[in-house]
């Protein structure tokens, strides 16, 4: 068992997590809204993300999880609010008037460099091996010199358990091992955020362990992790912060120990009473849980 970071015991012995120090805050969403047409999926998302700090967003099936995380390098536009990394703006910046626009193409490609994200589906490139995987985008995107990234990607798949699988393809590899070949592929990227979309959901339940003590290992060496899952035990045990969403809404947070023991909101008591009775948190098909 690992045990858990000094981080992790701090934060688990208070009903409230401390609060993140300006200076240390990766990530900051303030007053976030997304709509599809008519329908609202995200309702005024507050809510900052420390360096280091492990948060876990769990809720409902439709309480716009996935969405959320879309938003946060603006995969999906979204209408109003501001998302910050490292205090540099994702998706908007100011323009005179007090009015906002668009970044430049060039400059959200260069702001999503630092958010790695790790989806349900592994989207490995069938036609190339595991290593050549992991050390395409840092050659093509970033422009590392192939040795060197021949050395990073290495490194990296050897952190999630991967490294003897280098020279195989994807169709070689069971669903845990293409997952944690995913994870290495984002870490290649150097990223200052990973973000996992339940990147456990598509997994036969055998192989759901692989892929969660690969992300463990990632927490307990400080990285700066969100979270969707619908892995309860997972949370308790690896996040700093419990997030409940539901409606669009952030209806609850706090520590693992205070959410799972004393959860405070009558929809996280209700939703927690029926995902730990059935283990039923799965997403909604069409993603935007």
């Amino acid at each position: 068992m690992i045990e858990p970071s000094p981080m992790r015991q701090q934060t688990t012995a208070s009903d409230t997590p401390p609060r993140a120090d300006p200076a240390h805050v990766v990530l900051s969403i303030e007053d976030l809204h997304k709509s599809y047409g008519a329908t609202k999926v995200l309702n005024g998302i507050d809510l900052t993300v420390a360096r280091g700090e492990v948060v876990v967003v769990i809720g409902p099936s439709g309480s716009g999880k996935s969405t959320l995380l879309s938003c946060l390098n603006f995969l999906e536009p979204f209408e109003r609010g501001e998302v910050r990394l490292d205090g540099e703006p994702i998706g908007f910046v100011p323009a005179p008037g007090g009015r906002r626009v668009p970044m430049s193409e060039r400059d959200l490609n260069a702001m999503r460099q630092k958010i790695g994200i790790v989806f349900q589906q592994y989207n490995l490139f069938p036609h190339m091996t595991v290593l050549q995987n992991v050390i395409e985008a840092p050659i093509q995107v970033k422009g590392v010199p192939r040795e060197e990234a021949l050395e990073l990607g290495r490194a990296q798949l050897a952190k999630v358990g991967m490294r003897a699988k280098e020279d195989a393809y994807p169709a070689q590899l069971s669903g845990g091992q293409q997952q944690r070949v995913a994870i290495a592929r984002a870490l290649a990227m150097t990223p200052k955020l990973m973000l996992f979309d339940e990147v456990t959901s598509a997994l036969d339940p055998e192989l759901v362990g692989e892929v969660l003590n690969a992300m463990r290992k990632l927490a307990d060496e400080g990285m700066t992790m969100i979270v969707v899952t619908h892995e309860m035990a997972f949370a308790r045990d690896v996040g700093d912060r419990i997030v409940f969403m539901d409606g669009g809404s952030i209806v609850e947070t706090g520590t693992p120990q205070a959410v799972f023991s004393a959860p405070r909101h009558a929809r996280t008591q209700s939703f927690l009473r029926r995902i730990l009775r059935t283990g039923d948190g799965s997403p909604d098909e069409d993603g935007s849980g």
